[in-house]
């Protein structure tokens, strides 16, 4: 007896229908060019005519009219963009028509914020006085990119909300920082929160010193190398990945 027959009625026919795939030649896809006959069709019924009818009549998708007559550089008649818009309930503005908008014009969603629209999006939207999971109350404190920062207002855009502790305690002795300059750790130590370790220097000599520029050649040397070994190692990184 043959291994065939020792298969199961469920396998025996899984065996049937791979088979009979394997005999299915599909005919290879050819690209359908317009005729300019059916480009005359499409000028002249585009404008006045609704895409799904062309569409249907000329055997094609709704997206090949669509970007035929955008190629053709058709457009819908003012008439019929009114009826499609009132069909979705929308009113027709300028916008819509391809004209600018008129001295004292309203668009057509003035007074419509907030529209209700399917699924939960009425509940899970943001209520006025909203506040987000992270917000914190003025006079909190944080730290970022290693400096300690107060919160001094609460308008919602960060730069100007969290002042760094250590440019809060220079401005109480000393005024605002001009422009052009910052305040700088003398040792360094971001930790070190005091007068005495505070400086104003310009912001174009605290770049100087943030660059390897101010090391001895044989140091400059190394981290060159440091750099170079860690752009081989990321790219040997991704390179796996793929």
């Amino acid at each position: 007896m043959s291994a065939e027959f020792k298969l199961s009625p469920l396998a025996l026919a899984a065996l049937t229908h791979a088979r009979s795939r394997l005999l299915i030649i599909e005919p290879p896809r050819t690209r359908r060019y317009w005729t300019a006959a059916e480009e005359e069709v499409l000028k002249a019924r585009y404008p006045s005519e609704r895409n799904e009818a062309i569409a249907a009549d000329l055997g094609r998708s709704v997206q090949q009219i669509y970007g035929k007559a955008s190629r053709l550089g058709l457009k819908k008649s003012e008439e019929l963009l009114r009826l499609i818009l009132a069909d979705c309930g929308r009113q027709v503005s300028s916008l819509h028509l391809g004209k600018p908008f008129e001295p004292g014009q309203k668009p057509w969603n003035t007074g419509l914020k907030g529209i209700a629209v399917n699924g939960r999006t009425k509940e899970t939207q943001f209520k006025p006085g909203h506040r987000p999971n992270n917000w914190l109350p003025i006079g909190s404190t944080r730290t970022a990119d290693g400096y300690l920062q107060r919160k001094v207002t609460d308008t919602g855009y960060p730069p100007a909300d969290w002042i760094p502790v250590h440019v809060l305690l220079w401005e109480e002795h000393n005024g605002p920082v001009p422009a052009g300059q910052c305040v700088c750790f003398i040792d360094g130590n971001k930790s070190r929160i005091v007068l005495e370790n505070l400086e104003l220097i310009t912001r174009a000599e605290r770049m100087r010193r943030n660059t390897i520029h101010r090391y001895p050649e044989e140091l400059k040397s190394a981290i060159r190398a440091v750099g170079k070994l860690k752009r081989v190692i990321r790219e040997a990184e991704h390179e796996k990945q793929d």
